[in-house]
């Protein structure tokens, strides 16, 4: 009988400490994604750029992040973009929708660029193009939307504007900024 007791104190007590252990854990919440690796389908597609992205979330309304643009094809005569051989673009983003770093946003935004001049002339009958490299510095504001899955899978839409502030001549001191980029969140 007082082994009987004892049995039943020992599994009385175990019990009210598992489900003291049990009411004393605190649910634990799952930390949302903080980085995003994109690359901009349409820059490619339209100008044979390889324009890839990095962004990481600061919170939820704001994120940074840069872009590093090269040039894949050396003949590329597009009059749009004068002749941008190379960029890298910091920003910073500030969203405007009631999800976690996604919806509508705008941009802030700076450019380190090189670009081929447009240095055509006139000689005797010829033109010559003189294809000088420009390095330029540029700042400007982007307008855009993020859209994300539950997985994570990343698409956005923007489209910007920028005054280069150096090495400029009236034609050719605006740069823009935009695309369609898809990519990853993880």
């Amino acid at each position: 009988m007082i082994m009987k007791k004892q049995c039943f104190t020992l599994l009385l007590l175990v019990m009210t400490t598992l489900t003291f252990a049990q009411k004393n854990q605190t649910p634990t919440i799952e930390e949302p994604s903080k980085n995003e690796f994109k690359i901009n389908v349409s820059n490619f597609i339209i100008f044979k750029y390889l324009d890839v992205g990095y962004e990481r979330i600061l919170n939820e309304e704001s994120t940074i992040g840069i872009n590093i643009l090269t040039n894949t094809d050396s003949k590329n005569n597009s009059d749009f973009d004068y002749y941008r051989t190379f960029s890298v673009t910091p920003y910073y983003r500030h969203f405007f929708g009631k999800k976690y770093a996604q919806g509508f946003f705008v941009e802030g935004f700076g450019m380190l660029h090189s670009r081929r001049s447009d240095g055509y002339y006139e000689t005797s009958g010829l033109f010559i193009d003189d294809g000088k490299k420009i390095t330029d510095v540029a700042f400007g504001v982007s307008t855009g939307a993020k859209f994300i899955t539950n997985r994570g899978f990343v698409a956005e839409v923007y489209l910007g504007i920028g005054r280069n502030l150096t090495n400029t001549v009236d034609y050719d001191n605006i740069v823009g900024r935009g695309g369609i980029s898809l990519g990853w969140r993880f």
